[in-house]
């Protein structure tokens, strides 16, 4: 009987150094690849942010090509670029701001009403990272990050203007989790392509870019407000048209954009 008690113990102390030994080796390996997973993150966001700004090149490695993007950080509220002061008072790093993390933090964001909230991002954050493609000091595109809800998920993506700041370049979804098929068609780039070319806002100064009810007729004059909506899933569309009405308007990068328009940038 101690005999069988003997095997027992040394079976379960085996178990457990075995356990031991595997999950240095997993801790080891999750610090070790850190580094390297938050790279293939950072490269992966350059990627989508030279994609909607048209200028991803298979022949220019990423870190190259973005060379010629301009980092920059606003105050949301104010429409304007943030002074080194008004990041010292936040106590925001420019180098190291987390967008994402920020609308988590009540001290570095605001809640938004149901009224205010037609995204369903429920805060935002009080300073937005942009990105500035410049030709000397004047601005010939810039990309904004955008998000909202859709049907099953938040859509992360961002959204590319011309220097008219209301001609679309390019859009597209880094992030979403859409049904694959229907909603998840915004990765589809067929469907991403239609965007190039929209207007966001009408002579009122309005964002009004939606997504159509189906197919967008070419004979309609509001056609170059509307994109093709997704088959099938009339929830992510409508999800899709109020991120860009949320963040293209004035609870967003309106005011910032009137600025800029109204500065000849």
């Amino acid at each position: 009987m101690s005999s069988g008690n003997d095997s027992t113990k040394k079976t379960v102390l085996v178990a457990l150094s075995l356990c031991l030994v595997c999950s240095v080796f997993v801790a080891a390996a999750a610090v070790g690849l850190k580094p390297i997973q938050m790279n293939n993150k950072d490269l992966d966001r350059k990627k989508n942010i030279l994609a909607a700004a048209e200028l991803l090149d298979p022949a220019v490695s990423i870190d190259s090509a973005f060379e010629k993007i301009e980092t920059r950080i606003i105050n949301v509220e104010t429409g304007e670029f943030a002074s080194q002061a008004d990041l010292d008072a936040a106590g925001i790093n420019a180098a190291s701001y987390d967008q994402k993390a920020a609308a988590k933090d009540p001290a570095l964001s605001i809640t938004l009403t149901g009224e205010q909230d037609i995204a369903s991002i429920k805060r935002r954050a009080n300073f937005a990272t942009v990105y500035l493609v410049k030709q000397g000091d004047a601005i010939e595109k810039i990309i904004l990050p955008v998000h909202g809800y859709g049907l099953w998920s938040t859509m992360y993506g961002f959204m590319a203007l011309e220097n008219d700041f209301t001609t679309v370049v390019g859009f597209g979804f880094y992030d979403q989790g859409e049904t694959p098929g229907l909603g998840g068609e915004v990765d589809n780039p067929a469907w991403k392509a239609l965007w190039k070319g929209k207007e966001v806002y009408n002579d009122q100064g309005e964002a009004i870019l939606s997504l159509a009810k189906g197919a967008v007729d070419a004979a309609d004059p509001a056609a170059k407000y509307k994109v093709d909506g997704l088959s099938g899933a009339t929830l992510t569309s409508r999800g899709v048209t109020n991120l860009v009405h949320y963040w293209l308007g004035n609870e967003g990068f309106g005011p910032f954009l009137a600025n800029l328009r109204g500065e000849g940038a």
